[in-house]
């Protein structure tokens, strides 16, 4: 399955990309994390720890998928609600972040200096696609390139509904929190 998604990913890169020669750094173990919790009630949060993530350095496209189902809660029946009632993941089994990183040079990162991009694109959730653009730290740390980013959806711009009956537990604004770390590709 992870190469299934891995070759998905590249297509989506390389659709993207109109050079001939792309240099790629990759990892499928990025980390996704989101927090939708309210201060006065119970943590509503998730990690996915199985990201795959592609970047084409040439380009600067990069491309993210997470499987929906991948995401782990500290309580299993948080867990059950947000795949059968709220991400519906049986009918939507993947989110995916495509883009470029405008203005970025492979040139310009360099060992242990960040710098910070704006990924335009889309984030395709619950089977809709919204246009983002978004923060995106990225370092190179001797052979392998990390990057960051931290942003905020809203569930209902994703057709995610929240009955009345929970709504005041949980964020109108839902922070993302990514991270990987991500190696050439031979």
């Amino acid at each position: 399955m992870k190469t299934i998604l891995l070759s998905f990913l590249t297509v989506l890169l390389l659709s993207n990309s109109s050079n001939t020669f792309t240099e790629r750094f990759q990892t499928r173990t990025g980390t996704v994390a989101f927090k939708a919790s309210v201060d006065t009630f119970e943590p509503i949060e998730a990690v996915n720890k199985s990201t795959t993530i592609v970047l084409d350095v040439n380009s600067g496209n990069i491309a993210a998928l997470a499987l929906v189902n991948g995401f782990r809660f500290p309580i299993a029946l948080m867990q059950e609600h947000f795949n059968e009632n709220y991400l519906e993941s049986d009918e939507y089994p993947k989110a995916v972040i495509k883009g470029t990183l405008s203005g970025f040079k492979a040139t310009a990162i360099t060992d242990n200096i960040t710098k910070t991009y704006t990924l335009n694109g889309t984030l395709q959730l619950h089977g809709v696609t919204q246009n983002i653009s978004i923060p995106v730290n990225v370092n190179r740390t001797g052979k392998s390139i990390q990057i960051t980013s931290n942003f905020k959806i809203k569930p209902q711009d994703y057709n995610i509904v929240i009955p009345k009956v929970v709504s005041e537990k949980i964020a109108q604004e839902v922070l993302i929190d990514v991270k990987a770390e991500l190696f050439k590709d031979y």
